[in-house]
């Protein structure tokens, strides 16, 4: 039998849409998440669904001192790990509130960047593995309309772009992921371009093709490449007048 794959922050639609992609692969599944009862019916699904062993880890990415424990109490070390852990929280909270903000700056990149490091030691011990953060398109420029979660976002890219560099030659290979906007409930009430939304299922089969070829950074959908090469060269004076 193959190495588990484990999602963490697996309660999100879009963590869902990766195990379920991997589990049609034939691959057992690690669901790992804050109230781990509340997987019980996704392991079941993926159980009757794919025929694939399921286990569920009860994992909080805000206490990272857990996360070393966390890794050292898996079953099996995953050959693959996917961090789909986040909240986009709410601007106009985050600007009138620090603590707000700062749970939102943890959330999307403390916490992610602690787990991932230690499974990056353990992998790097192994001499094997991949990890796969799902980070955003919004840390590419920070915005008015979301700059404290756009930071913490960027911050996490760079976290992954040093980690996959430092890892490069120690048999760990490591992937981020830009999804643009999803169809998610992170969505609700936000109006999208339909050319520019993907579906979850969509953000799931790209982390597997991702995985396959050793990619180093996916933007779900392609026209999300060139959207933010245009949005990161414009001079900052015009950006200033824009509403972005």
């Amino acid at each position: 039998m193959s190495r588990p794959i484990l999602i963490l922050g697996a309660a999100s639609d879009m963590a869902r849409a990766v195990a379920r992609s991997f589990a049609a692969e034939g691959h057992p599944i690690q669901l790992a998440a804050r109230n781990v009862s509340r997987l019980a019916e996704d392991a079941s699904d993926l159980r009757t669904r794919f025929g694939v062993e399921v286990t569920v880890h009860e994992f909080d990415a805000l206490a990272t001192d857990s996360h070393k424990a966390f890794v050292e109490a898996l079953p099996t070390l995953p050959a693959v790990a996917v961090c789909a852990v986040g909240t986009m929280g709410t601007q106009s909270e985050s600007e009138a509130d620090p603590l707000a903000a700062a749970q939102v700056m943890r959330a999307n990149f403390e916490g992610p960047a602690s787990i991932l490091a230690h499974l990056a030691n353990a992998m790097e011990a192994r001499g094997a593995g991949t990890l796969v953060g799902i980070s955003s398109v919004a840390g590419d420029r920070g915005r008015a309309s979301n700059y404290v979660y756009g930071s913490a976002k960027a911050g996490f890219t760079a976290f992954l772009s040093g980690l996959r560099n430092r890892l490069a030659n120690k048999g760990v290979h490591v992937v981020t992921v830009l999804p643009g906007f999803v169809n998610t409930a992170m969505l609700d009430g936000i109006d999208t371009p339909a050319p520019l939304t993907a579906e979850p299922e969509e953000v799931g089969a790209a982390i597997v093709k991702a995985v396959k070829r050793n990619t180093n950074v996916i933007y779900t959908r392609p026209i999300w490449r060139l959207v933010m090469a245009v949005i990161r060269n414009i001079p900052e004076p015009v950006f200033k007048k824009t509403s972005i």
